[in-house]
């Protein structure tokens, strides 16, 4: 798939909406989607006239894509991503004389159903999900409008937006519910006066994507070579596509590392050279780690990175926004529809904020190990983690799996709530694929000790389906086939036998079979609608 050069059709803005998003990247478009395919009336609007035609994020993981599957997606365009491979796990620390100090198991199998690690191209992406947005009643895509400000009431907000070639034109729109999508210079963040703290790393770095011409031969899906004399990373980018990304040195000038020449001269120990490559795009970013202090203000929300920035290190960035729109999205349906009240939204920000917290930290810690320029120091970390390594098993270590941070719509317990349900391979009588597509992929209440609905009275059972929960029994014997064993694993890992997952596959309780009765109450006073609540 390429991206295509004619912009979409101008459509006009409308006076009053249900969600308006303020942001038309892969962030801003998938809130959009998710929300317009549960009948919400949404209105997006990008500063930029046409789509972005070059590559920025490049990596996405199991988690994502399940997310993205949730939107239908998956169905027709799955080929957009490769999947990691290479020795030792696919991602590799290596040291300027190219010995293997460690390695992150990116192949590891996910929780999710899809590959681990996945490289891909970010036009196609947007391509695919604006055409979607698009195409689905409710969603209206603006090109070439700036958001200016925002006021706000008990009902909802007044947004005005203006042309971004001709400010002076604006348009005034009313909406329930803002969502500032718009990146890490957020204007929405902005204007509400929301500050950000900082992880106190920063480095220049140049990102180079291109294409090669010539067949390529690499041991990790990532490489990163952490070499005091110039720090580098190399990553497979999507099919057909590599990407280089060299650290700037304090003898080099920002201007200096943004030339072509300096791209294919930094290149060019790897045999990628103008004969061997097309080179695409280069440029030079500043890494860091920051978040917002609050990601809500009344009836305005941050998603991405106008929340959070991290260092690329663990192909987090894109992964985490995603995950944003997926935990806000659930939210501000059932709060529509009327099926929960909106005290829900208190926990989005914590949940969110402590969760992406812990990614932005080991991303910081990964970016320290790569960046170090003392040649002294350098020796001194390649020594330690040599020592560390020592054991053969020992090199390959796993990526970070946070749960949600506190407080969180979960019932604690078990190590198991706030964490990532699994999503396995099953069969029916008549259908096989993955859980979400044939059981359902809302509210999910799974048991290994037989049918949760025999613990159901009729009206819990009635309350959960009216809510878009799937109840299934997985265990052995059951008309639903754990083909891979995925949840039988998942069970005993956990030790526990029930789970009851959220719409964004986390786990809101887990525990025993005869726990569902308590667990199905403690989820009806959770999201307590008002009606029920008188």
């Amino acid at each position: 798939m390429t991206t295509r050069p004619d912009p979409i059709p101008a459509v006009s803005l409308r006076p009053v909406v249900d969600c308006f998003v303020v942001g038309g990247g892969p962030v801003g478009l998938l809130t959009a989607l998710l929300l317009g395919r549960a009948g919400l009336q949404v209105s997006v609007v990008e500063r930029w006239p046409e789509r972005y035609p070059l590559p920025r994020a490049c990596t996405i993981d199991h988690e994502a894509l399940r997310i993205l599957q949730s939107a239908g997606l998956m169905d027709d365009h799955a080929d957009l991503f490769e999947a990691s491979q290479g020795e030792r796990g696919g991602y590799e620390f290596r040291n300027g004389q190219g010995e293997l100090l460690q390695a992150i198991d990116w192949n590891r199998a996910s929780e999710s159903g899809w590959a681990n690690t996945n490289g891909f191209y970010q036009p196609d992406l947007e391509t695919a999900l604006e055409d979607m947005a698009v195409a689905t009643p409710g969603v209206r895509v603006h090109r070439g409008w700036t958001f200016q400000d925002v006021t706000q009431d008990d009902d909802g907000v007044s947004v005005r937006v203006g042309r971004t070639e001709d400010p002076a034109e604006t348009v005034q729109v009313r909406s329930r519910w803002l969502i500032g999508a718009d990146g890490a210079n957020s204007a929405v963040r902005s204007q509400l006066g929301i500050g950000t703290g900082d992880s106190g790393f920063q480095a220049d770095w140049l990102v180079v994507d291109y294409q090669p011409l010539v067949e390529e031969d690499w041991s990790a899906f990532v490489t990163q070579y952490c070499d005091p004399a110039q720090p580098a990373t190399a990553v497979n980018s999507g099919p057909g596509r590599r990407r280089f990304e060299f650290m700037r040195r304090a003898d080099m000038t920002v201007e200096e590392l943004g030339r072509d020449s300096t791209a294919w001269r930094l290149m060019e120990p790897w045999g990628v050279t103008p004969e061997t490559a097309r080179l695409e795009r280069h440029a030079v970013y500043t890494f860091r780690g920051s978040w917002a202090h609050t990601w809500r203000k009344g009836n305005v929300f941050l998603a991405g990175d106008s929340a959070h920035l991290m260092p690329p290190f663990l192909g987090q960035g894109l992964c985490s926004g995603l995950r944003d729109a997926r935990a806000l999205t659930w939210r501000l349906i059932m709060v529509h529809q009327g099926l929960a009240t909106p005290a829900v939204f208190d926990t989005y920000g914590p949940e969110r904020s402590g969760h992406v917290r812990e990614i932005i930290d080991e991303a910081v810690a990964a970016g320290r190990v790569i960046c170090e320029l003392d040649v002294d120091r350098a020796a001194a970390r390649d020594a330690d983690m040599r020592k560390r390594s020592s054991d053969p098993d020992a090199v390959t270590r796993e990526p970070p799996h946070p749960r949600l941070g506190e407080p969180s719509l979960t019932i604690p317990g078990r190590d198991a709530e706030g964490r990532l349900a699994p999503q396995g391979r099953v069969r029916t009588a008549d259908r096989e694929g993955l859980f979400d597509d044939v059981v359902g992929g809302g509210w999910q209440l799974i048991s290994c000790a037989g049918d949760p609905a025999a613990h159901l009275s009729d009206e819990d059972a009635a309350w959960f389906r009216e809510r878009g929960g799937v109840v299934a029994d997985v265990s052995r014997g059951s008309g639903l086939q754990d083909l891979d064993g995925a949840y039988a694993r998942w069970f005993a890992e956990h030790g526990c036998e029930v789970l009851l997952a959220r719409p964004d596959f986390y786990v809101f309780a887990a525990g025993e079979h005869e726990d569902i009765p308590r667990f199905v109450s403690r989820l009806r006073q959770a999201l307590q609608p008002a009606a029920e609540a008188r």
